[in-house]
C-alpha cells in the first residue's frame, strides 16, 4: 500500500497540521495585555486628564504675592497722624539672568581646566562662583553711580536663588531721594536692574500719640483674596506689614491693603518665561478717621514734657466719650521702627519704661480725686450735706489710729461738703466716708465703672484696676475689714487702684449726671450722645458736688488755674478736683500727682484727667503739677471751637 505524504530519506515520512495547541494560550495572553495597555490609556486620556494637567500645572507655574499699602490713619480733623511714603531699593531679577550665569560658568571651568588645577571645584561650586561674579558686576556698576562701597553676601545671594527665584533680589536698600534720580537716569528700560518701590509707613508728627497709633513690623505671610487663582501653585511673596500695638494692632484688618500679583509659567530650571498668564493690582487699604484731635495731642505731651516726669492725659467728648487726647510718658519715636527696631533703641525704649501705655495701663491710687464718688456715694445714701459738717483739727482718730489731713495748710476748722471738696479736706472725708461705709463707697465706684476696663478700641488695655471692699480683702488677703480702711478708701489711698482713662471716663459721666461712659477711638461725626443710668442724686445734690469742684479751681487746691494770670482761661468756667497719692515701691516712695476736670460748667463738652509720677513733695500735688498740663490742653480746646469744623480728608484715587 502506498504511503500517503511526503517520504524523506531515511524512511521518515514529515506531517504538517493547521495549528499547535500550545501556541494558542500566547495569543489570548498578549490579546488581554493589549487590551488592558489599550483601557489604561483610553482611562488616562478620557478620565485622568485633568488631574496630569493639573500636575503639570503645578511643575510650570508660579505665583507671586505684592502687598497692597496700608490705610492712611488721620485725626478728626482731616490731619495725617499715620501716612505712607515710597521706599526705594536697588533690585536684580536673577531670573533673567540665566544666560549671564551660563556664560560665566563656561568661562570659569575653562579657566580651571586650562591652569590644569588638580582641586577642580564641584560643577555646583562653579555655579556659585558664576553668580555672584555676575551679580557683583551690576553691584559695582551701581557702587560706580552712587559713590557707595557695598559688599555682596554669598551666602545670602545663594539662599535667595534657591529659594526665591523670581522675586526680585535686593541690592541696595532705602536709596534717598537724590540717589534714586540719580539711578533711575542711568538704568536701560528693560535691565535686570530696577529700582523697586514699596510703600512704608511715615510718621508727619513724629512721636505723637506713639503708644495710641503703634506700629507696624515685617510681614513675611501676606495672604491673599480668597478668590486669587493659584492657591495650589508654589508662591513666593514679597516682604508686608503687621500692626503692632496700637490703632495698627487693633484695626489691622481694616488698614492691610488688598494683596495682588501675578501667576508666571517657568521652564524646567524654574526661570520665568514671560508675559504672565494672570495678574492682579494692589489694593490700597482702607483709610481711618480717628477721634484724636492732632493739636490738643501735641499741646499735652509737650505740657507733660516740661514737667520731666512720666505720666498721662486723657482727654473726652462727653457727650459722645470720642477720646481727644491719649497721652502718655514716656515714649518713643515712631520712626525708630522703620524699616525695623534695632537693638539699641529698644534697649533705650525699655530702660526708660516708655513701652509702658500709662494712659490705659498704669494703675495708680486715684487720691483725692476720688472724694467725688465718696461724695456722691453718701450723698445718694442719705447723708445730709446740709447738717454734716467737720472740725477739722489737722487729723482724726479712727480707732487706734490717727490720720492726718495731708492738704498742705493744717487746719481748716468747721468745714461742710461743698468747701471740703474744694480745699481737700481729708479730715472731713474720712468721717463722712465712715458715715457712708465702704459697702455703699465701694458699690458707687462700681456703678462709675471703677472697677472694670473701659472696653476702648485699643489692645492690652489693663484688667488690673481694683475696687476693693470687704469680702475681696478677706479673700485675697484674709485680713477683715477694718474703720481705717474705710478712712483711706474715702480719701482714694488704701488698696484703690485705677487707670487715667477710667477718671476721664468717671469725670465724663459725672459732668453729664449719668454713670457710664463708653471711649471711642474713631470718629464719627454722626455718632449718637451717651445716656447711661444716672448716678442718683437730686439736682441740688449733683450742683453741690459740682460747686465744690469750681471752688477746687476758684480758690482751693487748684486756683493755680485762676490767681496765676499765665493760667487763667477767659470764658471758661472748670470743673476740676486735684489728688495726691503715695505708692510705696522697692525704689522708695513715689508721689502721684493728679487732676481731672470738665468744662465748661455751664454746658459740659470736654473732661480732662492728668497723672503724674513724682519725687515724694507736696511740690507733686495735683494742683501744682497736674492741673497745668489740664489746662494747657484746655486753652487750646478753646481756641479749636472758634474754627469751623474740618471736612474729613480722603486720599484720591482709593
Amino acid at each position: 500500500m502506498a504511503n500517503q505524504g511526503s517520504e524523506r530519506p531515511g524512511g521518515l515520512v514529515e506531517t504538517h497540521k493547521g495549528y499547535n495547541p500550545r501556541i494558542l494560550f500566547f495569543y489570548f495572553f498578549i490579546a488581554a495585555i493589549l487590551l488592558a495597555l489599550g483601557g489604561g490609556l483610553a482611562y488616562r486620556q478620557l478620565f485622568g486628564n485633568d488631574r496630569y494637567h493639573e500636575a503639570e500645572k503645578k511643575q510650570n507655574q508660579r505665583r507671586i504675592l505684592v502687598p497692597g499699602p496700608r490705610g492712611t490713619i488721620f485725626d478728626r480733623t482731616g490731619r495725617v497722624l499715620v501716612g505712607n511714603r515710597p521706599r526705594f531699593a536697588v533690585t536684580l531679577y536673577l531670573d533673567q539672568l540665566r544666560q549671564d550665569f551660563r556664560s560665566e560658568y563656561i568661562k570659569i571651568r575653562k579657566a580651571y581646566r586650562a591652569a590644569d588645577d588638580k582641586n577642580l571645584p564641584t560643577i555646583d561650586q562653579m555655579q556659585r562662583i558664576a553668580r555672584f561674579t555676575v551679580v557683583r558686576r551690576f553691584l559695582d556698576q551701581v557702587n560706580q553711580v552712587l559713590g557707595r562701597h557695598e559688599e555682596l553676601d554669598s551666602d545670602e545671594l545663594n539662599k535667595h536663588f534657591r529659594q526665591e527665584l523670581l522675586l526680585p533680589y535686593i541690592l541696595l536698600d532705602d536709596l534717598k531721594a537724590e540717589e534714586y534720580a540719580r539711578l533711575i537716569e542711568h538704568l536701560p528700560v528693560n535691565s535686570p536692574l530696577q529700582v523697586y518701590t514699596s510703600s512704608i509707613r511715615s510718621y508727619p508728627l513724629g512721636s505723637i500719640a506713639a503708644h495710641t497709633l503703634g506700629y507696624v513690623t515685617g510681614n513675611d505671610d501676606i495672604e491673599p483674596a480668597d478668590d486669587f487663582p493659584g492657591a495650589d501653585l508654589t508662591t513666593f511673596k514679597m516682604k508686608g506689614t503687621v500692626g503692632r500695638e496700637g490703632i495698627e494692632s487693633k484695626f489691622d484688618a481694616d488698614l492691610q491693603g488688598e494683596t495682588g500679583g501675578a501667576i508666571y509659567r517657568v521652564d524646567p530650571s524654574g526661570y520665568r518665561v514671560n508675559p504672565p498668564l494672570s495678574k492682579r493690582q494692589p489694593v490700597h487699604g482702607h483709610d481711618l478717621h480717628t477721634s484724636l484731635d492732632a493739636e490738643l495731642q501735641i499741646v499735652a505731651e509737650k505740657a507733660i514734657g516740661e514737667t520731666e516726669l512720666n505720666g498721662a492725659a486723657v482727654a473726652l467728648d462727653i457727650r459722645t466719650g470720642e477720646v481727644l487726647v491719649l497721652a502718655s510718658k514716656p515714649d518713643y519715636n515712631l520712626e525708630d521702627f522703620i524699616p525695623r527696631l534695632g537693638h539699641d533703641k529698644a534697649k533705650q525704649i525699655n530702660d526708660q519704661g516708655a513701652w509702658l501705655n500709662r494712659a490705659v495701663s498704669g494703675i495708680y491710687p486715684p487720691g483725692s480725686t476720688f472724694k467725688i464718688v465718696t461724695s456722691s456715694a453718701g450723698l445718694a445714701a442719705g447723708v445730709d450735706r446740709d447738717t454734716f459738717s467737720v472740725d477739722c483739727t489737722g487729723s482724726v482718730m479712727v480707732g487706734a489710729r490717727r490720720f492726718t489731713c495731708e492738704n498742705g495748710h493744717g487746719i481748716h476748722g468747721v468745714i461742710a461738703l461743698t468747701e471740703a471738696i474744694a480745699v481737700s479736706c481729708d479730715s472731713f472725708f474720712y468721717q463722712f466716708g465712715l458715715a457712708t461705709g465702704a459697702e455703699k463707697i465701694s458699690a458707687m465706684a462700681d456703678r462709675f465703672h471703677l472697677d472694670r476696663p473701659t472696653g476702648i478700641d485699643l489692645p492690652y488695655e489693663t484688667k488690673s484696676m481694683l475696687i476693693p471692699d470687704a469680702a475681696w480683702k478677706k479673700s485675697r488677703r484674709d485680713e477683715a475689714w477694718f474703720p481705717g480702711d474705710t478712712a483711706n478708701m474715702s480719701i482714694g489711698q488704701g488698696f484703690i487702684g485705677v487707670t487715667p482713662l477710667q477718671m476721664a471716663c468717671f469725670a465724663a459721666s459725672f459732668a453729664r449726671g449719668e454713670t457710664v461712659t463708653k471711649p471711642y477711638l474713631l470718629h464719627d461725626p454722626d455718632r449718637p450722645a451717651q445716656h447711661t443710668a444716672p448716678i442718683g442724686l437730686t439736682p441740688a445734690q449733683h450742683a453741690a458736688i459740682v460747686q465744690g469742684m469750681v471752688g477746687c479751681v476758684d480758690h482751693g487746691t487748684a486756683r493755680i488755674l485762676t490767681t496765676l494770670p499765665t493760667m487763667r482761661i477767659p470764658g471758661l468756667t472748670i470743673a476740676g478736683k486735684t489728688g495726691t497719692a503715695q505708692v510705696h515701691g522697692k525704689d522708695g516712695n513715689l508721689n502721684i500727682a493728679w487732676f481731672i476736670c470738665f468744662a465748661p460748667v455751664e454746658n459740659p463738652q470736654i473732661a480732662i484727667a492728668v497723672v503724674l509720677e513724682g519725687n515724694v513733695g507736696e511740690e507733686t500735688g495735683g494742683g501744682r503739677i497736674a492741673a497745668p498740663v489740664a489746662q494747657a490742653i484746655l486753652k487750646k480746646w478753646q481756641e479749636t471751637q472758634s474754627r469751623p469744623p474740618a471736612p474729613l480728608i480722603t486720599i484720591p484715587g482709593k
